[in-house]
């Protein structure tokens, strides 16, 4: 069994070589990203191993699948970046990790809300140059604060329970039926969310109902001097219209852990280059925008989980029984 690894990073390889695979099965990790450019170094490989910034689009998976592979094995929960119509024709089968480990996410959107909130990485800055001052530091009280939280999986729910300890008044938006809301919850609607939340966090998926689910006039309709996290999708929102938002202080804090044209950013060293990216530059400029580089799944426990879940994954699949398999809508 030869599996073909691509956007693969050197904690990629270090989780998956202690995943405990068969000794029979190849991996060859791949640093590139999967595109019409790179599929030719998946031929004669029966298993590709993609993340979330890979192309598999149908022109990527035909390459894939005339070069003889027969399965998908997702790196990832989200699979917006899979055209799953086109892998079904082709004979594909894709599998993915549904949940590696809700907690690495959860706690880093709080994490982008400490830091925005009590302004710790600029005190670092400051302390670090000898400036022992407080100017410009004040933060507020969580406790009593209303949070809103797009999204009830598994990822949502444990930020919801993360943020009930500090004492938050939750407000939860989901198109289905919540069970098992946190103690203090209330399921609401969209527009009452959006109204009433001092902080508002996205953990939704990425679909044709979520895409640009916030713009201009949602965050029109936010309270002025919202907090905005997105550790979801970077098509979750309408990029552009925040930095209007951030200029008039509608938005008064923003944290992103995800980017809409972060395929050809994150993940690498571009300090040596100019960015290129007039959008993100603009957003970096803000001192109450706070952008990290899709690390929210970076922790010990997601990295095993992935490799753990992706090995059973294809385990799976050469017994005929796969698990966790996506199938294109009807």
């Amino acid at each position: 069994m030869r599996i073909m690894l691509f956007s693969s990073k050197p904690y990629d390889q270090q989780s998956f070589r202690t995943a405990g695979f068969p000794d029979d099965w190849q991996l060859n990790f791949q640093h590139a990203h999967l595109s019409r450019d790179t599929a030719g170094l998946a031929a004669g490989y029966e298993v590709v191993c993609a993340f979330i910034n890979d192309d598999l689009s149908a022109a990527v998976l035909q390459q894939l699948a005339a070069g003889g592979t027969r399965l998908i094995a997702l790196r990832s929960a989200g699979y917006n970046h899979v055209d799953l119509h086109a892998a079904r024709a082709l004979g594909l089968t894709v599998v993915r990790v549904p949940a590696y480990s809700p907690h690495a996410v959860a706690e880093h959107a709080l994490a982008l809300i400490m830091t925005l909130n009590r302004r710790t990485h600029r005190a670092f800055n400051r302390t670090r140059e000898g400036d022992f001052s407080l100017h410009g530091l004040i933060g507020f009280d969580l406790h009593g604060k209303s949070v809103g939280i797009i999204g009830a999986g598994q990822i949502g729910l444990t930020f919801a329970r993360i943020m009930a300890g500090f004492g938050c008044n939750l407000l939860i938006h989901d198109p289905q039926p919540i069970a098992n809301l946190p103690v203090g919850a209330r399921q609401v609607e969209l527009d009452h969310l959006l109204e009433s939340s001092d902080i508002i966090s996205l953990h939704c998926p990425l679909n044709a109902a979520t895409q640009h689910l916030i713009n201009a006039a949602r965050l029109q309709q936010m309270q002025r001097g919202v907090m905005l996290i997105n550790t979801g999708r970077g098509a979750l929102i309408d990029t552009p219209a925040l930095i209007g938002a951030l200029k008039s202080g509608q938005l008064g804090y923003l944290g992103l852990d995800v980017y809409e044209e972060e395929a050809e950013l994150f993940f690498e060293d571009c300090s040596e280059q100019p960015l290129q990216d007039d959008v993100l530059a603009r957003l970096l400029s803000f001192p109450n925008v706070l952008i990290t580089a899709h690390q929210g799944f970076l922790t010990h426990e997601a990295l095993a989980a992935i490799a753990a879940t992706t090995r059973d994954n294809i385990a799976a699949w050469l017994a005929d029984a796969p698990i966790n398999q996506l199938l294109p809508a009807a």
